[in-house]
């Protein structure tokens, strides 16, 4: 996956979280589990054909990719860390 493809990945994800306002469960999952990234991704491996149909081959694919490195998850956890536009207001 492309640096650009990765980072669009990353701000969706981010985004969703942010929409259920998840945001301090989801850094405290995220920093307990960064050892564990690449187990995380062959774990994503091994549950793929449970997880397809509800979010199709692709999503899933991309997902497992990005999220088993751990500086894309620390990348995660610093999106989620800012502070947004309509916080500021």
């Amino acid at each position: 996956m492309s640096e650009e493809g990765t980072e669009q990945l990353l701000e969706k994800i981010a985004t969703k979280i942010r929409s259920k306002k998840m945001e301090v469960p989801a850094v405290m999952a995220l920093e307990m589990h960064k050892p564990l990234a690449g187990i995380a991704g062959s774990a994503g491996v091994v549950f793929a054909p449970f997880l397809v149909p509800f979010l199709g081959f692709d999503n899933v694919n991309d997902y497992t990719r990005v999220l088993s490195k751990p500086e894309n998850i620390e990348r995660l956890m610093k999106k989620l860390e800012l502070p947004q536009e309509s916080d500021k207001q």
